[in-house]
């Protein structure tokens, strides 16, 4: 019954147009009215430990480094170094896309933000060469949700935080499959960019390779630092926000100086209200998550998918289905917040490694970026671009066929997230 009322009243909510936020409050309350125990000050009492998290600080510094990056040119160096070294081979612009987009996600973290700087530089540029609109607007929405399997990713922060799992162990079983994911989107774009007369770039002299990475190289040192840093234990995934957050900042001003004192205000009332809208999502989940604990839906999950659970392979493809199932409707921050404390448990009573189970949500709840209805990345991209939506939707179908192949395979072989993962941690 108690799951029954926890699942009705949050669709009901969310149908009837409320915030996901205020929907995920409204199941905990209707929950301890169930139970006959309903106290405002338990209510309240939990949004505030919510929030009231040191990993979580993470979060905002990680924010801060991406709008720093975008506002102060170390988004555009990267986008321009990879223009120089692959611009000129046939179709050359989409595997610009993929490059700088895999570089961007290890500076910040954020699919939306990487996904809208990427954009606005390159579509334009892709339509003028001869590509199809909606397909590159879809190549880039594709390789923007990298941003949530490279480190430092702020998706396997929240992860870590609700699923009570290490965080710089998240990051580093995240980079293999971060790879994986960016080289099959090259393959996807590879076979469908060749049907297309496009214009390439010409070929740029070496040394013009090299004046712009020596332009882009205090940008391309950050995720050196941060990723150095954790793997040796300097400091902690919050402490690589800060550092992040000032690194960039000190680029930005000093080094490169497009970022005027003018200008900061403006960037960190952009990071301040991202992460308001987060923090708001964690802290009305923590109410949600409680009530699931002590109304026992925990067990009640685990009993439905029992007959799973004697093969964690299996177990882990009914996991991967729902989240992207539930993809199509719902953004990736309430995803995590609503279905980590549920199947977390089931999942490492069937035998799943933690770190596994959060790198592969993480990779399904990314795609679900990219499909309608919801597909926040898509309404980033078509809005930034300029290019309808339901062209987007049209051109980006076959590069989540690319990343679900991905996901596939990871399912097929774990070896392939644990195995790196193991050797970079020193587990």
């Amino acid at each position: 019954m108690a799951l029954a009322i926890f699942l009705s009243v949050l669709l009901a909510s969310m149908a009837i147009g409320i915030p996901i936020a205020y929907a995920l409050i409204m199941t905990g309350i209707a929950l301890m009215v169930h139970l006959d125990f309903f106290d405002a000050q338990i209510v309240a009492q939990n949004m505030l430990n919510g929030a009231d998290s040191f990993p979580l600080m993470a979060v905002p510094f990680f924010m801060l480094a991406g709008e720093i990056m975008n506002a102060g040119g170390l988004s555009k160096r990267i986008v321009n170094l990879s223009v120089a070294a692959v611009g000129h081979v046939r179709g050359g612009l989409g595997y610009v896309a993929i490059l700088a987009a895999a570089v961007l996600a290890s500076l910040s973290g954020s699919a939306a933000a990487d996904a809208a700087a990427l954009a606005a530089i390159l579509v334009p540029m892709m339509i003028r060469a001869g590509h199809d609109s909606g397909r590159s607007a879809g190549l880039i929405a594709s390789a923007g949700i990298s941003a949530l399997i490279i480190p430092p990713s702020i998706g396997f922060i929240l992860i870590g935080v609700v699923g009570q799992i290490s965080i710089t162990q998240i990051f580093m079983a995240g980079i293999v499959p971060g790879i994986l994911m960016c080289a099959a989107l090259t393959g996807a774009w590879f076979l469908v960019s060749r049907g297309e007369e496009s214009a390439t770039l010409e070929r740029v002299p070496l040394r013009t390779v090299a004046r712009e990475a020596r332009a882009g190289i205090w940008a391309l040192m950050l995720p050196v630092i941060v990723l150095v840093g954790l793997r040796m234990g300097v400091f902690t995934p919050t402490e690589a926000g800060v550092i992040a957050a000032v690194y960039a900042l000190f680029v930005a001003m000093v080094i490169y100086r497009e970022l005027a004192v003018r200008d900061l205000f403006d960037v960190f009332l952009r990071a301040a209200k991202t992460t308001a809208m987060v923090m708001f999502l964690v802290a009305a989940a923590v109410v949600s998550s409680w009530m699931i604990t002590i109304a026992g839906l925990t067990d009640q999950v685990a009993s439905l998918v029992a007959p799973f659970a004697d093969d964690p392979t299996r177990l882990m493809v009914v996991v991967v289905l729902l989240v992207l199932v539930v993809g199509c409707a719902m953004d990736m921050v309430p995803i995590i917040l609503v279905l980590v404390p549920v199947l977390l448990p089931a999942a490492k009573a069937a035998g799943v490694d933690p770190v596994y189970f959060a790198v592969m949500f993480m990779i399904a709840g990314a795609v679900g970026l990219l499909t309608p209805p919801v597909g926040s990345v898509l309404n980033v991209v078509s809005g930034v671009s300029r290019v309808s939506l339901p062209r987007v939707i049209r051109g980006v179908w076959p590069f989540i066929t690319a990343q679900i192949l991905v996901l596939a395979l990871l399912l097929i072989f774990p070896e392939i997230v644990m195995v790196p993962a193991a050797f970079l941690t020193g587990r």
